[in-house]
């Protein structure tokens, strides 16, 4: 029997590329996305009997009912791609609650509600979950701390999701892309910087925005990773896809375990005893 995928931000960047890739292999894809012109040119394309398309806002009050009537339709889940997300940068102070609540609204509580509309599928199948996240997931740069936090959730999320699943069967992956070469920076909201916030998320900004284009990876790389990681029978938790992801996350990492050592014995100081 052909596989089910289900795929959230289908019409677009990593999305639309696994979408092409998973009906191109025969799989059944339940492709989610909010723009009907691209809905529309997914149907058109693929194999007939191929693809049910869903558009839809995930931050839609009736979003969980939606996902879980349609995979009640079809009948079964064995890949979930959760994939739907948007960014959003500038300074914490300058970033006002409701762009914050947006961004955590987007690609934190839509990606839990697609996890509660799907898992039930994907236990059955004993499937897989793949969470797109990013590799400021891991860390934090300078205007990022909105976008890196509701990114650093997923990451948790997913590590607890993957403990809680194992004696069902079912296999959790993060996917954590570096900088590559889709819609993304078209699609991300920035919130420019006041003179305070200049010398550092301004410069950040700038120096971003003057990156050539050799600078940013191809995204089939992320779609081809995806692909592969969903076939594997033991999958990682975390892929980072990319050089520059890698590099990043490892220096930050080292950086925490050397801060980690340095101030061992302040943590393991015996608390001051009071006469």
């Amino acid at each position: 029997m052909p596989s089910t995928w289900l795929i959230t931000g289908a019409t677009s960047g990593f999305g639309r590329l696994v979408t092409e890739r998973a009906l191109a292999a025969g799989a059944h894809v339940i492709a989610v996305g909010r723009r009907r012109d691209r809905i529309a040119e997914l149907v058109q394309l693929a194999p007939k009997g191929q693809i049910t398309a869903v558009e839809l806002d995930l931050t839609a009050p009736d979003a969980q009912t939606v996902i879980t009537d349609t995979v009640r339709s079809v009948g079964r889940v064995d890949v979930l791609v959760n994939n739907a997300g948007y960014g959003l940068f500038g300074s914490i102070e300058q970033i006002d609650a409701d762009e914050a609540r947006a961004v955590f609204d987007t690609n934190v509580l839509a990606n839990l509600a697609v996890l509660r509309a799907t898992l039930p599928a994907l236990r059955a199948s004993r499937g897989r979950v793949l969470q797109t996240s990013s590799l400021i997931g891991q860390f934090a740069w300078p205007s990022s701390g909105l976008y890196a936090a509701s990114k650093g959730a997923v990451e948790l999320i997913s590590e607890a999701l993957a403990h809680e699943l194992a004696p069902t069967g079912v296999k959790v992956t993060i996917i954590e892309p570096g900088t590559f070469a889709t819609e993304f920076a078209t699609n991300l909201r920035v919130v420019p910087p006041n003179d305070v916030y200049a010398p550092t998320v301004g410069k950040f900004l700038t120096d971003i925005s003057e990156l050539p284009p050799e600078a940013f990876g191809d995204p089939h790389a992320v779609a081809d990773a995806i692909m592969t990681v969903a076939a594997l029978e033991e999958p990682p938790l975390r892929l980072a896809v990319g050089a520059d992801a890698v590099e990043h996350i490892r220096a930050s990492l080292r950086s925490r375990l050397t801060e980690l050592d340095r101030w061992e014995s302040l943590s393991l100081a015996p608390a001051h005893q009071s006469a």
